[in-house]
């Protein structure tokens, strides 16, 4: 029970994370009107964020791997709360990239000391299942996110949306560090430290598979959270509030449903299938691909809803197995720097999505952005199977580790 008391506990710093960064995509319309940004400009928002976040993510990565996890985590919460009331001062289009670039540096130390945390005190029989609840508090987050940011800019202003935001993450910061300074369990899983080199993990085929199916997989996930609600806004006449919620209510309550279903199928077909948690994830990747296209493709508000449901579904098998799958053919010593490389990968591909998307927007249309990478994505998770099954044998650890 302390394994999830620990699980609940980041839960709520990984749900502010994930709210953080995701407010600014819902008030676009207020950014435009108030700062003059232009259509690439808004899209370089997510990308300036998103490419300083996954470049520094092997270093964090690495850093998560020799310092203690549990202070990373609480200095990460203040530092990026301090970004976000930075963010609420900005007056040009220059000043408001800085404090996203700087948010991106301060987010980058979070998720690799989290989940390397988590995944030494978790018992592997539980692992998906474990990862899976705390992701979905960036699902949430990104639904919270989406909603708040409309409902501020609407009924407060943006600048005061991000001040509250602010001070909610100031709080929780002391909140956790007092708690988890206490917290018994962490005694008995100090980080890892051997002769384990980080760069052993790209030996293993598995990872690297994994690391580009995972690639693609965002650079079209990321599409949908920065670009959903102004497609919504602009193409049914929906309010910033109505648009935010309409965007991001839907679809994360559906890939909520995927991440707690694609958990308990990792841990449950990993135990008659080593590899299980390989094929949950790539699944997760083809199935859900050819519905972001449909998303953007509707006609229709009820069909846009629809296929953005579906796509979150199928999206949830891959984000609940894909740390939990690297951690099959990784060892401990290299949780932090392994799922930083993969947030690196993610991370890069989304920001050229999302960026990619606002610089065709006007021309081919962000539907056509989606299907090409949505079939790249279809095809490297075809692959990933395959070289799970050639490879896994060779490179697997035992479920049981």
């Amino acid at each position: 029970m302390r394994s999830w008391t620990l699980v609940a506990l980041l839960w709520v710093a990984y749900f502010i994370n994930y709210i953080d960064r995701q407010v600014a995509f819902s008030v676009f319309p207020s950014l435009r009107q108030e700062l003059g940004f232009t259509s690439a400009e808004l899209g370089f928002i997510g990308t300036i964020f998103t490419w300083v976040y996954s470049i520094l993510m092997p270093f964090s990565g690495r850093l998560a791997d020799i310092v203690r996890r549990e202070r990373i985590i609480v200095v990460s919460l203040t530092l990026w709360s301090l970004c976000t009331l930075g963010t609420s001062i900005s007056g040009s289009v220059r000043e408001f990239f800085f404090w996203r670039a700087a948010m991106g540096v301060t987010e980058s130390l979070y998720v690799p000391a989290a989940l390397g945390l988590l995944a030494s005190v978790l018992p592997a029989k539980i692992r998906s299942r474990g990862l899976a609840l705390h992701s979905t508090a960036q699902l949430t987050g990104i639904a919270a996110g989406g909603w708040f940011g409309g409902w501020a800019a609407d009924a407060l202003g943006w600048r005061s949306g991000f001040r509250i935001l602010a001070g909610a993450g100031l709080v929780y910061a002391v909140v956790l560090g007092i708690t988890v300074a206490r917290f018994p369990l962490l005694k008995t899983a100090p980080t890892e430290r051997s002769g384990s080199r980080p760069f052993d993990v790209i030996r293993s085929r598995c990872f690297l598979a994994l690391a580009v199916a995972f690639l693609l997989f965002c650079a079209v996930l990321w599409v949908l959270y920065a670009w959903l609600a102004n497609h919504i806004y602009e193409q049914f006449r929906l309010s910033m509030t109505q648009a935010g919620f309409t965007s991001m209510v839907f679809l994360q309550g559906s890939t909520a449903a995927g991440v707690l279903l694609g958990g308990f199928a990792g841990d449950r077909i990993t135990r008659s299938i080593p590899a299980g948690r390989l094929y949950v994830a790539a699944a997760g990747v083809i199935l859900s691909a050819p519905f972001a296209y449909a998303t953007f493709a509707a006609g229709s508000l009820s069909g846009a809803v629809a296929s953005a449901c579906s796509f979150g579904l199928f999206s949830g098998l891959m984000i609940s197995n894909i740390f939990a799958a690297a951690y099959d053919v990784v060892v401990p010593q290299n949780y932090g720097f392994s799922a930083g490389l993969l947030n690196l990968a993610g991370g890069l591909a989304g920001g050229a999505g999302i960026l990619g998307a606002g610089l065709w927007k006007d021309s081919a249309g962000i539907s056509a952005v989606i299907a090409f990478t949505g079939a790249a994505a279809v095809l490297a998770g075809i692959v990933l199977a395959l070289v799970v099954v050639r490879w896994f044998p060779a490179e697997g650890r035992p479920a049981t580790a």
